[in-house]
């Protein structure tokens, strides 16, 4: 049976040529791969997971404190049923927090990347979350060095691009399912809208990939691994050498569906001005440009949060 790739990143500066090219395999075939040897601490994501489940524990009041209608959810906390996957006729069984990059409020990007929410009665979920955050930025920087090379682009072209990324951490519950034959899944079949997502962990199965054959395909790691995928805007700036693969979370088949489910995605995102044409590396005679049409980064990351509901 296929499976995602599990790759040491610290192979890139001991074996790089071959670690590029099986990283670069991994994304052709699945637009998924899972990165091992990162580096991040162990007390870093216990530290973040306990924090972020102590928040989904208050009352729904308190949590409610945070919300932020008409902001599509871009920092604090976004109820259950609200999200609801493109075309997908019932909203997601989650609720969840966004965490977004600290930036100078005379940034010129601050109209558009607000100031963060924190949690008064969490008092530890800035430093671990921001923490987080951090550390995840860290680790992509690093997968798209990689990621660069595999398409013959400088090992740096991404860095000015995404060093104000208007990237998001997403802890997420998914609550018990207490209910038969509810219509709903935990997260329903969806692509992501960034360059790419790293998710630390998750407290149960559910997570699948839907194969080029057509199959779903469950993704479970092992030891330290982060699995990592591309989204949608580097499936476009690449004319979709990398796919953005189609993935969802499925309710559990067993007593695990009884229990609640945490994650903790990161969705590394473009600097707000980046133009996503097809790059030149990436046009050929075999894969013509699929796009005809300029959109900046922002654009498309609205005509995106309009489509799933969130604005």
């Amino acid at each position: 049976m296929k499976q995602v790739p599990t790759l040491d990143i610290r192979r890139y500066d001991t074996d790089r040529a071959a670690f590029v090219a099986e990283l670069g395999a991994a994304y052709r075939e699945f637009g998924f791969c899972c990165i091992s040897g990162h580096g991040i601490s162990r007390e870093l994501i216990d530290g973040a997971y306990d924090v972020f489940q102590r928040f989904f524990a208050l009352p729904t009041d308190t949590k409610m404190k945070y919300h932020v209608p008409g902001s599509g959810g871009a920092r604090g906390y976004t109820p259950l049923k609200v999200e609801t996957a493109k075309d997908s006729r019932y909203a997601d069984l989650k609720e969840f927090w966004h965490v977004g990059r600290e930036i100078p409020r005379d940034s010129r990007f601050a109209d558009v990347m607000a100031p963060n929410l924190w949690p008064a009665e969490v008092p530890e979920f800035k430093q671990y979350g921001y923490g987080l955050f951090e550390a995840l930025d860290q680790l992509g920087t690093r997968v798209l060095r990689a990621l660069a090379l595999h398409i013959d682009l400088p090992e740096n072209y991404f860095e000015d691009k995404t060093d104000q990324g208007n990237s998001i951490l997403r802890p997420i519950h998914y609550p018990p399912i207490t209910e038969e034959n509810i219509p709903n899944v935990r997260a329903g079949a969806h692509e992501d809208i960034n360059f790419i997502t790293l998710l630390v962990g998750a407290s149960a199965e559910g997570l699948e990939v839907l194969t080029r054959e057509g199959e779903w395909l469950p993704i479970t790691t092992e030891g330290d691994a982060i699995v990592v995928n591309i989204g949608d805007m580097l499936q476009r700036l690449t004319n979709h050498v990398y796919p953005s693969t189609t993935h969802r979370v499925v309710n559990p088949p067993n007593e695990n569906a009884r229990k609640p489910r945490y994650s903790v995605p990161y969705f590394l995102h473009p600097n707000p001005d980046v133009v996503l044409d097809p790059l030149p590396q990436c046009v050929t005679a075999e894969n013509p440009s699929r796009y005809d049409t300029s959109i900046t980064s922002h654009e498309y990351l609205l005509q995106r949060l309009r489509e799933i509901k969130l604005i």
